[in-house]
């Protein structure tokens, strides 16, 4: 089959959402539409990508035992997280997701 298309990640931007305790925000990276040899991928045969950038950081979230996990990333960290992870919300047209620390995989540096 053809290539996977290339992932970009845009600038971040400003959102007054502030994740709630245990929970990121995540602002998923573009596809290209377009492969390397110009054709045009329609909406559909696109797969969507399973990394970001943290735009803000829920508290820390205190577990039932009484320990405290830790938010592992901070904001502008660009993260991989779980397919099918994550809550998707629109705020002011944009698409973002909640994304809880468990379902973060790793950061791309």
């Amino acid at each position: 089959m053809g290539r996977k298309p290339k992932i970009q990640i845009n600038n971040p931007a400003k959102v007054a959402v502030k994740p709630l305790a245990g929970y990121v925000l995540v602002e998923p990276a573009q596809v290209q539409s377009t492969t390397v040899s110009g054709i045009i991928l329609p909406e559909s045969a696109q797969e969507k990508p399973a990394m970001g950038v943290v735009l803000s950081v829920g508290a820390d979230l205190v577990l039932e035992n009484g320990k405290t996990l830790r938010s592992p990333v901070k904001p502008g960290d660009k993260v991989f997280y779980k397919k099918w992870g994550g809550d998707e919300i629109k705020v002011d047209g944009k698409e973002l997701k909640l994304v809880k620390f468990d379902d973060l995989m790793a950061t791309v540096e």
